[in-house]
């Protein structure tokens, strides 16, 4: 069945959440764990992609070396930035992991998540879900990511998030398979219940807006202040709502290959500075720990 488009959502009824420091905000970090699963013709995909540091100029067909080389310096460099940025400031994030990633790579995967971090499927490439023209062989993806990340990390992913569009039946799909949480949603401020015959699926909202992918669009971040500001700006604005009584979350997305960049990774520190000064007034969780206490306290 069609997800039922919700143009309401709570409305003026939201619930009074308060997280598990006291704080009415929380924040998930969210580090996108993807390189090597992106289209590339070196796995004999029609063509490369083409959403990069700059647009691939091969032409399908051609294998562009240039496009591989922007995402591999994700894992062979962002990825340590990041996890000793976190170390360093004692935070825990969640890591959207594509299967095909971590199957070329499950000493990285399994790094980050003994690291502390959480591990989410994020499909088995770095592809819409939108594209699966049956909801079987969308199936036999999502548990077949799962089961890698399962095997290379020594933890079973309960959160699930694509690239761009899920399917039509995606939630339910997530729903047979027991997954605590889809994160496929823009639309809101705080968790909330998609209900179908098939059952509930607790919705993590993301966010395109805190998000460092902008440093790849043409009108979008440029220095590493754009980003850190506006995500500060967002922190702000929950927090004086916060202080009224509004309860939210909040998710910072970020790449290994955009702000694992020296100059991109600036952004990173300041982000991480401005959350340790707003120790109290936010609570910094992992996205499994979201959905778990928004399940206990507001089913």
């Amino acid at each position: 069945m069609p997800i039922e488009r919700d143009l309401r959502g709570y409305g003026r009824a939201r619930p009074d959440i308060i997280w598990p420091n006291g704080a009415r905000v929380a924040v998930s970090l969210v580090v996108n764990f993807e390189e090597g699963a992106e289209l590339a013709v070196e796995q004999d995909d029609a063509e490369t992609e083409r959403y990069g540091e700059v647009a691939s100029t091969s032409p399908p067909g051609v294998r562009d070396f240039v496009q591989e080389q922007v995402f591999d310096y994700g894992m062979r460099a962002g990825l340590w930035r990041f996890l000793d940025a976190f170390a360093d400031a004692n935070v825990r994030s969640t890591f959207m992991m594509c299967g095909r990633a971590v199957e070329r790579v499950p000493d990285l995967a399994r790094a980050a998540i003994e690291a502390g971090h959480e591990p989410a499927v994020h499909g088995w490439r770095w592809l819409p879900h939108a594209l699966y023209g049956n909801a079987e062989t969308e199936r036999r993806d999502i548990e077949r990511t799962r089961d890698v990340i399962a095997h290379a990390t020594g933890v079973t992913p309960v959160g699930f998030m694509s690239r761009g569009s899920q399917s039509p039946w995606t939630r339910d799909l997530l729903t047979d398979l027991g997954f605590a949480y889809d994160s496929n949603a823009l639309d809101d401020d705080l968790p909330y219940w998609s209900r179908s015959p098939r059952g509930s699926m607790l919705i993590l909202p993301y966010g395109f807006d805190t998000n460092d992918m902008k440093f790849f669009h043409p009108n979008g971040f440029v220095q590493p202040e754009d980003f850190s500001d506006y995500v500060g700006a967002a922190f702000a604005t929950l927090i004086e709502e916060a202080e009224r009584g509004r309860s939210a979350m909040l998710t910072v997305g970020l790449h290994l290959r955009i702000c694992g960049r020296p100059a991109r990774f600036r952004a990173v520190k300041a982000i991480l500075a401005e959350l340790a000064r707003l120790q109290g007034r936010v609570w910094i969780a992992t996205r499994a720990e979201i959905a778990a206490h928004f399940r206990a306290v507001a089913r």
